[in-house]
């Protein structure tokens, strides 16, 4: 899958959305710059111990200045610094690593959690058009995992990166100083080694891609199965569905494969080559020893450093490799936020405060997908409080209609006016703000029942909400509840009855107390015992609001005072007003 995004393109985004941690990325990077003091003094005990124990050449002339010049040659000093110097070295390298790890956690979390908060309200803000297309699961997976990669690129990636460039300006440097031949020799390598690196990433970053989409399509598998685990038991397919979930993840895991043969393959060059330079420098450095250039120690440390130098060219071209995986996650969770809203605020969409509810339809068309026409040629008018009926066939358009209402959609043709003034007009949440749904099935949050009837006015108090709920009928079922007003509903309201679901969702619309009332076949599901309960609710629900409701039978539509049918996207009947010439 051949990727949309350039690396440095990935990497300027990573950089502007986590501008507003610069600092405390700064601290991380500067806490990680220490490691590499902390790894020069690494050596430093072993060359004294064979240089001023074993051999009588004097302490290091920055350690002389701390002792009487009698101690400069003495082994039994040399022999008791040794071991403290180690031990403060050991000590220096574990604070380091610890203080760095426990910084790079805190912003690495904090990272992560903006990008995803900013994944997640965009997502909220895409229209209809795009969810009913892509599903919900592979953005829940975007959000959830490939928004991981910002973190895991600077935290993980690019400051490593950094620090071991750094690493390595400093090694090449303390080399050339103590042996120029010997620095030239070890970097002699880095060419062969950014050659490869170059060759390996486009290829490597194809592979992580791949190897994404087939996690999400794994992933979205199973969100789909458990969504519907109760069709799926009640038709005895859990062994056919095992078996998809099954194919998807063997894909996935031959994609894997894959990876990390071609990232072994990558790894095996990259250490033959770091090989190569290490026998070229050790042989040199024996040459040395023997011409009298080097002592034993100073080849000891220098190839401590050669090895230090070697470590970081290592690390880069493995970082820029690795890299790729995260880049590949990181330019999936950039395409979901990319992706424009198709219903967006006008630039000069005016407020709305409360609308009285008079509505005209004049030439309204509609389509998905651009090429074929779900609603053509709507043209009516709705006085303002008046109870709008609509019925017709299963698939004629009766719901995509109430959609546009809200601006779910946005008209492909013609227009629609509120209270004299098109709907695109106004600002989207001010509109929506006008509206109050009652849907087919009803849809509760996993939150106590108080929370949810109180979902469209959070700030309403218990006392509006219990009032409510005794408007919908459902005050006295939520009594005889355990915990009352404080039961938790369960996902999607499943510890509910769908009478008990349908009862709380009219509470929700009347705490809200909108002026338009949408109704898509509220009580299609239920008994008619429930019905009529529910109908009374609904009549009392809709006095003084504009109303319009969906129903299969007539008779629920008796009270209403204009009957649309709509067949096959045509408003072909309109009893109660008159058709607009």
């Amino acid at each position: 899958m051949k990727s949309y995004y350039s690396d440095w393109g990935i990497l300027k985004r990573i950089a502007f959305e986590a501008r507003a941690h610069r600092l405390q990325l700064a601290a991380v990077f500067l806490l990680s710059l220490l490691s590499t003091p902390v790894a020069m003094l690494a050596p430093l005990p072993l060359k004294i111990v064979i240089d001023s124990v074993f051999g009588s050449q004097p302490l290091p002339g920055y350690l002389t200045a701390l002792w009487p010049q009698a101690g400069h040659h003495s082994s039994t000093l040399a022999l008791a610094l040794a071991p403290c110097l180690l031990v403060g070295v050991i000590l220096l390298t574990y604070l380091q690593g610890s203080g760095s790890w426990l910084l790079q956690t805190y912003v690495g979390e904090k990272i992560a959690l903006d990008f995803r908060a900013k994944l997640f309200a965009h997502v909220q803000r895409l229209s209809l058009a795009y969810h009913d297309l892509q599903g919900t699961a592979s953005s829940t997976f975007r959000i959830q995992y490939d928004a991981m990669a910002v973190q895991n690129i600077l935290i993980q990636g690019l400051i490593p990166l950094l620090t071991a460039g750094s690493r390595l300006v400093c090694m090449i440097w303390i080399t050339w100083r103590m042996d120029a031949q010997l620095a030239l020799v070890a970097l002699a390598v880095s060419p062969v080694l950014f050659v490869v690196t170059y060759l390996f990433r486009e290829r490597l970053r194809e592979r992580w891609t791949e190897e994404r989409q087939l996690d999400s399509s794994a992933n979205s598998l199973v969100q789909e199965v458990l969504a519907s685990v109760r069709i799926v038991k009640a038709f005895g397919r859990e062994d056919d569905e095992h078996a998809r979930f099954m194919g998807w993840s063997r894909r996935r895991m031959r994609e894997l494969l894959r990876v990390a043969a071609l990232q072994g393959s990558f790894d095996i060059l990259v250490g033959v080559t770091i090989g190569l330079g290490m026998a070229a420098t050790l042989y040199l450095g024996v040459m040395h020893v023997r011409s009298g250039l080097l002592t034993l120690g100073e080849l000891t440390l220098v190839t401590a450093y050669v090895v230090q130098l070697l470590d970081p060219l290592k690390a880069i071209s493995k970082n820029v490799a690795d890299l790729q995986g995260g880049l590949a996650s990181a330019e999936r969770a950039f395409s979901l936020l990319d992706r424009a809203p198709d219903v967006v605020d006008h630039p000069h969409a005016m407020p709305l405060d409360r609308a009285c509810g008079k509505f005209s339809f004049e030439e309204v068309a509609f389509s998905y997908d651009g090429d074929r026409t779900v609603l053509g040629d709507i043209s009516f008018e709705v006085p303002a409080g008046a109870r709008v009926g609509i019925h017709g066939s299963t698939g004629s358009g009766k719901s995509t209609l109430l959609n546009l209402l809200a601006r779910f959609y946005d008209v492909t043709d013609g227009r629609i006016l509120l209270d004299d003034i098109e709907l695109r007009d106004y600002k989207l949440a001010d509109l929506r703000n006008q509206y109050a749904i009652v849907p087919q099935d009803s849809v509760l949050f996993s939150r106590s029942i108080a929370e949810n009837i109180a979902y469209g006015r959070p700030e309403a108090t218990m006392d509006q909400i219990v009032e409510a709920a005794k408007l919908a009928h459902a005050h006295e079922f939520i009594l005889t509840l355990k915990d009352g007003y404080d039961s938790i509903v369960g996902e999607r309201g499943m510890q509910l009855s769908g009478g008990e679901r349908q009862r709380i969702a009219i509470a929700r619309a009347f705490l809200k107390d909108a002026p338009i009332l949408i109704l898509d076949e509220p009580t299609s599901s239920l008994d008619v015992r429930t019905e009529r309960s529910i109908m009374q609710a609904l009549e009392r629900l809709m006095e003084g609001r504009t109303t319009f409701m969906i129903a299969h039978r007539l008779s629920t539509l008796e009270q209403c005072d204009l009957l649309l049918e709509v067949r096959n996207g045509r408003l072909v009947k309109v009893d109660g007003v008159a058709l607009i010439a």
